[in-house]
């Protein structure tokens, strides 16, 4: 009788969202993704968003203190944050 070959255990993927639309594409990917993943008994799912901007002109200060401050109160890393270079 044949082995079986080993099941895999674990999966990541990376995607790129449109940032226009990064509600609906992030809606998808959850639709079709990470509940499947979740449903698997015994399962650990983490889902991580990362945004990286550049902005060449430089961002004004009123956009740096409402950003700095949502993403303090939507508990994003302690190493977010903008940067000069």
């Amino acid at each position: 009788m044949p082995t079986q070959p080993p099941k895999p255990k674990r999966y990541h993927g990376t995607v790129i969202l449109d940032s226009a639309r990064v509600g609906r594409d992030a809606g998808r990917i959850a639709d079709e993704v990470v509940t499947h993943l979740v449903g698997l008994v015994g399962s650990t799912v983490h889902v991580t968003l990362e945004i990286e901007a550049e902005i060449p002109a430089g961002v004004p200060d009123n956009v740096v203190r409402t950003v700095t401050e949502n993403s303090r109160t939507l508990k994003f890393s302690s190493n977010s944050g903008f940067e000069t270079e």
